[in-house]
């Protein structure tokens, strides 16, 4: 199994292709907050996405520049030897699902909020439901 799931921003508008078949290619870079933050050291990473067909469409008309999303999808090797011989690697998450992690009138000041409460529920706190 080869799965990844992700919560970030957009990190600029997708960019947006279609192949000479006409299947739409939406790729675009999702900055995801680390959890556990360093003074000198970087705050988020930055996965590159690529989505096809339908998702891909889904993207070019809804998602834009610090659009908040969940994402799901795989991991996918880009490796290739480029023209003068040398072995280049590079990778991308190809994704099967997206889904909006914030409403359309969201603010600045919610979304400055929900950075700070980005908390998922872990394993420890299972046993404080109700339902446990």
């Amino acid at each position: 199994m080869n799965k990844w799931i992700a919560l970030g921003r957009l990190c600029g508008d997708p960019e947006v292709t279609s192949t000479a078949s006409g299947t739409t290619i939406a790729k675009f870079s999702l900055a995801v907050d680390r959890k556990y933050k360093t003074d000198n050291g970087p705050t988020a990473d930055f996965f590159p996405c690529t989505a096809f067909g339908k998702t891909a469409e889904i993207c070019e008309k809804y998602l834009k520049k610090g659009s908040r999303i969940a994402v799901v999808g795989e991991p996918q090797n880009n490796n290739y030897t480029d023209k003068n011989g040398n072995k280049v690697y590079g990778w991308s998450f190809v994704l099967n699902e997206i889904d909006f992690a914030e409403s359309k009138g969201d603010s600045k000041e919610t979304k400055k909020e929900e950075k700070n409460d980005m908390s998922f529920l872990q394993v420890d706190d299972i046993a404080d439901l109700p339902f446990s």
